[in-house]
C-alpha cells in the first residue's frame, strides 16, 4: 500500500484538509511540520498532516497532504475539520514556533504549553536550537578517530557536527 501525496498552497491548507476528509479520507493520524529552513531555494517548515481512508475493509488508503510554510508565517487550523487535530497542531506551535490561524479546541485557551515544562524557552525540534547538553560534554556519537571533541582532526575526513551541537564559542565546556 503506497500513500497518495498532495502538496498544497498555504492559503490553501484547510481547504485541502476538509476536500481530503470529503473524499473519504476521515481518518487523521497525525499532523506535524519539518524544518527546512536551511533548503536555499524555498527556505521555511513542511507542514504535514497524513490521512487515511478506512471505509473499504481490508483496502487501507493513506494520503499525505504537505505546504511549504515560509518561516514566520502562520498555517490555517483543521480543527473545525478534524477537532482531534488541536492536540497536533499545539505541538506542532510548541516544538516549532509555527503560529496556527484560527485555533479553537473547544476550551478558549488557545496554543498553550503541551508537552515542555513551564519556563521553558525555545523550540526544540528547529535545526537552530541549541541543545545544552551538548555544550557541556562530548557528543558521543563521535566514533571514527579524528571525529570527537577532544582529538585532533582528521587529515582525511571533514569532521561531523550532530545536530544541535553549538559551536565551540558557544557557552561553557
Amino acid at each position: 500500500m503506497a500513500d497518495e501525496t498532495r502538496e498544497v498552497e498555504p492559503g490553501g491548507w484547510r481547504e485541502a484538509v476538509a476536500a481530503a476528509r470529503d473524499d473519504g479520507f476521515a481518518f487523521l493520524d497525525w499532523l506535524s511540520a519539518v524544518d527546512r529552513t536551511d533548503d536555499a531555494a524555498a527556505p521555511g517548515f513542511d507542514v504535514l498532516c497524513h490521512l487515511y481512508d478506512v471505509s473499504t475493509p481490508g483496502a487501507l488508503r493513506g494520503l499525505l497532504l504537505t505546504t511549504r510554510l515560509p518561516e514566520g508565517e502562520a498555517v490555517q487550523s483543521v480543527t473545525r475539520v478534524f477537532a482531534g487535530a488541536a492536540w497536533h497542531e499545539r505541538e506542532t506551535h510548541e516544538m516549532f514556533g509555527i503560529e496556527v490561524d484560527g485555533f479553537d479546541d473547544g476550551s478558549g485557551l488557545g496554543l498553550r504549553p503541551l508537552l515542555l515544562p513551564d519556563g521553558f524557552e525555545g523550540t526544540p525540534l528547529r535545526k537552530s536550537f541549541q541543545l545544552a547538553a551538548r555544550a557541556s560534554k562530548p557528543w558521543p556519537g563521535g566514533k571514527e578517530p579524528g571525529e570527537g571533541h577532544d582529538s585532533a582532526k582528521s587529515p582525511s575526513r571533514r569532521r561531523v557536527q550532530a545536530p544541535g551541537v553549538p559551536p565551540p564559542e558557544w557557552g561553557p565546556r
